[in-house]
């Protein structure tokens, strides 16, 4: 009977050991992957948004102008 569980603890342990082997080994799979570079904008991107963003901006100063209730 002591045979069978020795047995059994080996297969056990070599078993935890071939799954830590292949946890790690995907771990590092991962980790050397290239990291993806950051996505490029152009000058005239940045100027589209910028005019938007201030156009927006122009907007909501006329509408507080108009009311009242907005002014400081």
């Amino acid at each position: 009977m002591a045979v069978g569980m020795m047995q059994r603890s080996r297969r056990d342990g070599s078993v935890m050991v071939g799954v830590l082997g292949v946890l790690l080994l995907s771990l590092g799979g991962c980790a050397s992957e290239p990291p993806k570079p950051a996505p490029t904008v152009t000058p005239d991107q940045v100027r589209s948004h910028a005019d938007k963003a201030f156009e927006k901006l122009k907007q909501e100063e006329q509408s507080r102008g108009t009311d009242p209730a907005m002014t400081p």
